[in-house]
């Protein structure tokens, strides 16, 4: 599954986001996006289930317990993607530095 398609729901990035503070358990992600997004157990099963499927998170049992972790890999490569516009963005914001800095000197602050 293309990494963007899994990321384009605002719940599945919640969860990991969540997931970046660490392991979490089925419940515990569970009751977090109920509260956030009002969604039902079900629901976020079947969101938990698709970032384990397209390999964004992991998950492994202790006891009657489901606990999952984020897999940074598939981030990894969103990440690689952004890379070529980021050049964008950096002379974007240089530029807009010299511009606070020239109003500054203008007003002789």
């Amino acid at each position: 599954m293309d990494p963007f398609d899994v990321l384009r729901v605002p719940a599945r990035r919640r969860i990991l986001q969540l997931l970046a503070d660490g392991e979490r358990t089925s419940g515990d992600l569970t009751a977090a996006i109920h509260n956030e997004f009002g969604l039902s157990q079900p629901a976020v099963s079947q969101h938990l289930g698709v970032l384990r499927d397209s390999g964004f998170a992991t998950v492994r049992t202790d006891g009657a317990r489901r606990i999952y972790a984020l897999r940074s890999e598939r981030l990894a490569e969103v990440d690689a993607w952004l890379e070529s516009f980021r050049g964008l963005w950096i002379r974007s914001l240089e530029s807009l530095a010299e511009e606070v800095e020239r109003g500054k000197r203008e007003r002789g602050t």
